[in-house]
């Protein structure tokens, strides 16, 4: 894992984020993710320097994933080295419609929100 895998990893892992159950490096058809929550339907990829030359590659993969039903978000590996809670916020924001129900079943608050 790259040092920001390592650090979103932390927040997401182990349903730390709201209850929602994390996978990592997650192989989904021809690619592997770097995050998937499957009942969110929600793919959380980092990208490094190297992301900044392969844009249309990325976005090949995102139209893939997203045929498949999932909502692809991607961040720069710096963002979240340098700005974790402000990457936690835009993941929060992709979840928070999913929140009222998880509420029901006592996994309410975004445990990111303790920053």
């Amino acid at each position: 894992m790259t040092d920001a895998e390592r650090v979103l990893w932390r927040e997401v892992r182990a349903r730390r984020f709201a209850g929602f159950k994390f996978k990592r490096q997650e192989p989904l058809g021809m690619y592997v993710v770097d995050f998937v929550c499957y009942e969110a339907r929600l793919i959380v990829e980092l990208d490094g320097g190297q992301h900044a030359d392969q844009q249309e590659m990325d976005a090949e993969r995102t139209r893939w994933l997203e045929s498949r039903g999932f909502r692809v978000v991607r961040f720069w590996n710096n963002d979240v080295l340098t700005n974790t809670a402000g990457v936690m916020q835009e993941i929060e924001k992709v979840l928070l419609p999913l929140s009222p129900a998880l509420s029901r079943r006592g996994r309410g608050r975004f445990r990111s929100q303790k920053q």
